[in-house]
């Protein structure tokens, strides 16, 4: 029987192209036509949906906004004082500067900061910015950094090139031609590979855009060495930590590294539910703010940089990291000693607040999907992907690895008799950009 959630994503999808305002909310992306769609409320990491059915998230948990886990009492309570004395103002909000003071604070090699709402549009004065103060075009970037025009414009002259930083098929339709040759990939830890982007453009290499860590820990020198071409070159290090940001420390996951960038962006947990997203840097970097128009009516409410303060400050005061880690830790365990027992194989990567893990095996799509939705009837809101928030407990975790060892077992078995495809009760997951009709 389809669920509300269902039926309701089936009508959005006439009225909303793709479905979904985020990709990675895609229903199709986990467990087409099971999936439950839509929340009615959330607390915590406990979901209910539109039939008041609850869920534990074991999954993305608001897609990695949510460090603190939904509807953090503290945050949430001075969100609600700062809603009562009013949110937006012919003034502006003293709320923004004490955030700028405290983010420098964190992070004592950047002077300035700038805001935004989401981790798109940060990304997106960034590379403004260093281009502007670099009076250069050319960007070579590493990883994942959102939908804007520079970014998708790598695929201008291919339409792979990106495959192998988000989704396969990311068609750069609507993106000017003009800014065909303006960005140039290279891989992590194949530092051979900016090495040629310099060879052909160091002299017009405005920045080096990457995220410092993703899902697996850089080669020694690595990070060190594109510190040093940056400098050589006069190229701008910007080091994205929409995702990384807050998960193994108070701030950028590059304070644990060693290295040091010119500017660094955040987004997703900064506000814990709430939109926010913050951009530092040197100062000799982002005063040309200044010089180029960067300017949004909304970058200046107040819920934003309170919700972010009050995150700061609780994760400090708890040190929520240990926690992160420690159950990211014991759940990426969970995962290796469940397959063991289970006789299939699974590559498990990620730093431990940003696990993943991956099947390996011909049919991994029908594997993953297999997994989704037995996880489903258990009550886990689960996939491939496992954000650790502070609201999750031991119980919590317990009860989701006892489930996974009972479903990678019968996923071993289906795998071996090969009956895995007639297990699956809907359509496999997508794993690339699809049109969806």
């Amino acid at each position: 029987m389809e669920g509300t959630g269902q039926s309701l994503y089936r009508h959005a999808k006439k009225l909303i192209p793709g479905g979904t305002q985020l990709l990675s909310k895609r229903p199709e992306f986990l467990l087409p036509e099971q999936w439950p769609a839509y929340f009615s409320r959330i607390k915590g990491v406990e979901v209910w949906d539109l039939d008041g059915k609850k869920y534990i998230d074991m999954c993305q948990n608001g897609v990695g906004a949510c460090v603190l886990g939904a509807g953090d009492p503290d945050v949430d309570a001075a969100v609600l004082g700062a809603i009562a004395n009013g949110t937006m103002s012919t003034l502006n909000c003293p709320e923004e500067v004490e955030l700028a003071e405290l983010l420098i604070e964190l992070h004592p090699w950047a002077q300035m900061a700038r805001f935004a709402r989401c981790g798109g549009e940060a990304m997106a004065i960034a590379a403004r910015i260093v281009r502007a103060a670099t009076r250069k075009e050319v960007i070579a970037f590493c990883g994942y950094h959102g939908w804007h025009d520079w970014y998708l414009s790598a695929n201008l002259a291919d339409d792979r090139t990106l495959d192998g930083h988000l989704l396969p098929g990311l068609h750069p339709l609507g993106v000017p031609r003009g800014l065909k040759g303006t960005t140039f990939p290279f891989r992590y830890n194949h530092l051979e590979e900016l090495e040629a982007i310099v060879k052909l453009h160091g002299n017009n290499l405005a920045a080096i855009i990457m995220e410092p860590f993703r899902s697996k820990y850089p080669d020694p020198g690595f990070l060190e060495s594109i510190r040093a071409i940056a400098s050589k070159t006069g190229a701008v290090l910007v080091f994205d930590e929409v995702t990384s940001g807050f998960r193994v420390c108070p701030g950028g996951v590059h304070t644990t590294l060693g290295v040091e960038p010119d500017v660094t962006v955040f987004a997703k947990g900064l506000g814990n539910g709430y939109p926010m997203a913050a951009i530092i840097g040197r100062e000799k970097v982002m005063t040309v703010a200044q010089d180029t128009f960067i300017s949004s009516t909304n970058w200046t409410e107040r819920i934003g940089p309170t919700a972010a303060l009050a995150m700061i400050k609780k994760f400090r005061r708890e040190n929520v990291h240990k926690h992160l880690i420690r159950i990211g830790t014991t759940v990426q365990q969970g995962w290796k000693d469940a397959a063991t027992k289970s006789g299939i194989s699974v590559h498990v990567d990620g730093l431990p607040p940003l696990a993943h893990f991956t099947v390996q095996t011909e049919q991994q799509p029908a594997a993953h999907t297999f997994f989704a939705q037995e996880m489903l009837k258990h009550g886990f809101l689960a996939g491939q992907v496992f954000y650790a928030t502070y609201a999750h407990t031991d119980a919590h975790v317990q009860a989701y690895l006892d489930a996974v060892k009972e479903i990678f077992t019968d996923l071993g078995r289906c795998i071996a008799d090969g009956s895995l495809l007639q297990k699956l009760e809907g359509p496999i997951m997508h794993t690339g950009f699809h049109r969806l009709t």
